[in-house]
């Protein structure tokens, strides 16, 4: 092939030539593209500030828990989509106790934290919405399935375009514009 390229995604060189109208070019480019939708673990998303908040009260909510705890349990009730750093979770935790909500009980070292009555009231208050890793990990196990079928689609169309013939990799662009309509059809039906 002449013109190939390197690059970091699929391991190895590209689909020949660039220019307008080559079937691999096209191929490459939209391979690029699913693969950088990828990227990012799914369901790893930055939760918002009140999102950790509410996951503090409910877990007090449960019993006593130190800092770590918290952070260990929300990245396992979430199934691993979301561990808040202990950036997020100390600030919050110092934030509930000046709002009088947790106060914090130090032993061998450790705090505990625990809920005020004003801390249980609150937490009672949100007991109807579901916790805040319920939602982070809502569809998590599909879209990971949804992200690994399309990292190994899109690895079966960089091995394609690397050893296929033109007439192969012709095929291939047929059948995934013939996906990509079908994918956009499911979203339209919603």
């Amino acid at each position: 092939m002449n013109g190939n390229r390197s690059t970091g995604g699929f391991g190895g060189a590209g689909f020949g030539g660039t220019g307008p109208g080559n079937p691999g070019a096209a191929i490459w480019e939209a391979m690029e593209q699913l693969r950088s939708s990828f990227e990012q673990r799914p369901g790893m998303r930055r939760m918002a500030r009140g999102d950790v908040r509410a996951a503090v009260l409910a877990l007090l909510a449960e019993q006593p828990m130190h800092g770590y705890q918290i952070i260990q349990q929300i990245d396992e009730r979430s199934g691993g989509s979301w561990k808040p750093s202990a950036g997020s979770v100390y600030p919050t935790l110092q934030l509930l106790a000046d709002e009088g909500l947790i106060v914090a009980d130090e032993t061998q070292g450790r705090k505990t934290y625990s809920l005020t009555e004003a801390g249980r009231d609150e937490a009672a208050a949100a007991g109807d919405r579901p916790a805040p890793w319920e939602s982070s990990s809502a569809g998590g196990g599909a879209h990971r399935a949804l992200s690994k079928s399309g990292v190994e689609l899109a690895a079966a169309a960089a091995q394609l375009g690397r050893s296929g013939s033109p007439e192969q990799i012709q095929q291939a662009v047929t059948v995934l514009d013939e996906a990509r309509r079908r994918l956009y059809s499911i979203l339209a039906e919603g």
